[in-house]
């Protein structure tokens, strides 16, 4: 994702983004939260035993957030004072590269803490290949020309999206938050979305899901 975004023409920053009253820049800044985030968490050991998992990490709400949020308004004047793309570009790349070295570094089996729960730095990681998943498909959203993922490729453009890796493992998670499997007939890509509610699903994908639909869309925060 980082080469994603170093990718962005400029023009591309003050594109709406797939994540309600967000532009592209203020994504981006969240992306830099994000990766703050992770360095904090990977050097904040547990005393005790896991409470949650990968999965059991997530928090489902009933509907999607409107941007109203204090913390969301604060992410948009944040990524305003950048100014300039180069710069959230050059933070997101620091923190980034920062993060993964740590995430390579970090004792998968070491019981971590963050927003209350504990679990182990192997679920914390896992739990964020959904959540920077679900990021990238935000910041192509409305970018021309954005396309499926090449299989099989380690790196993709910031206009392609996700790793097809990616994008299956974070369908998995999303089915066992969910209960259910997704149709096998929806791609990984167009099951995160509709599954999330980042698009309705057609009238012949509604007949597919069938009792599922009952359950969407599951907002994870």
């Amino acid at each position: 994702m980082r080469t994603a975004v170093a990718e962005l023409p400029d023009e591309d920053f003050v594109r709406p983004s797939g994540c309600a009253g967000w532009l592209v820049r203020d994504l981006v800044c969240h992306l830099i939260i994000d990766a703050q985030d992770v360095l904090i968490t990977l050097v904040t050991p547990a005393e005790s035993e896991p409470t949650h998992d990968a999965v059991t990490y997530w928090d489902v709400a009933d509907t999607p957030p409107t941007g109203d949020d204090p913390l969301d308004a604060l992410i948009v004047r944040l990524a305003a004072a950048y100014e300039e793309p180069r710069l959230l570009k050059f933070h997101l790349d620091d923190l980034g590269s920062a993060a993964g070295r740590a995430a390579q570094l970090a004792d998968p089996d070491l019981p971590v803490s963050t927003q209350n729960k504990i679990l182990t730095a192997g679920d914390y990681l896992s739990a964020y290949v959904l959540e920077w998943t679900l990021h990238h498909l935000d910041l192509i959203a409305h970018l021309p020309d954005a396309g499926e993922p090449s299989p099989g490729s380690p790196l993709s453009s910031g206009r392609t999206g996700p790793t097809a890796e990616g994008l299956a493992r974070s369908r998995d998670m999303l089915e066992e938050i969910a209960g259910s499997a997704f149709p096998a007939s929806l791609s990984d890509r167009e099951a995160l979305l509709i599954g999330t509610g980042r698009r309705a699903p057609t009238d012949t994908e509604k007949a597919e899901l069938g009792e599922l639909t009952t359950k969407l869309p599951l907002v994870i925060g």
